[in-house]
């Protein structure tokens, strides 16, 4: 196969991802990189059409979908994920209040860390008045 055929093949798997989250992350970026490096490119393929079929044919629709993503990985405690999805919900549709609601309800299903991991991505999320926030905190934190 050639190095073009190749580069088209990761980039559709790319298309994939900016089309449900508005990027394309990090790992994936890495996931796709050692994929095509050591011939694994079908497993990335298989990933991201399995993803396409959840999240997309989805009957829940694209916004309440990546808000349950959103939920399931707060509850979890699954921060970067979280971070990724909480992102990919604004692109669907979804507004800071929808976050908020989510994080609501992780408290009550998964505890106050859950409440307080969901209310540190929203608030890094919100536009900056006063300067940018430092990560894990507040302003300046």
């Amino acid at each position: 196969m050639t190095d073009d055929t190749l580069a088209a093949r990761a980039e559709a798997v790319r298309d994939r991802y900016r089309s449900t989250l508005g990027t394309v992350p990090g790992g994936v970026q890495e996931r796709l990189r050692l994929a095509r490096e050591f011939g694994r490119l079908p497993t990335e393929e298989a990933i991201a059409e399995l993803r396409h079929i959840v999240l997309t044919d989805s009957p829940l629709g694209a916004r309440v979908q990546q808000l349950v993503h959103f939920g399931q990985l707060l509850a979890l405690g699954r921060e970067h994920p979280a971070r990724i999805h909480a992102r990919g919900a604004l692109h669907a549709g979804a507004g800071i209040t929808d976050l908020i609601g989510v994080a609501e309800t992780a408290l009550i299903t998964a505890g106050v860390p859950a409440y307080a991991l969901g209310t540190e991505i929203i608030a890094e999320l919100l536009p900056q008045a006063d300067g940018p926030r430092a990560p894990g905190g507040g302003p300046g934190a």
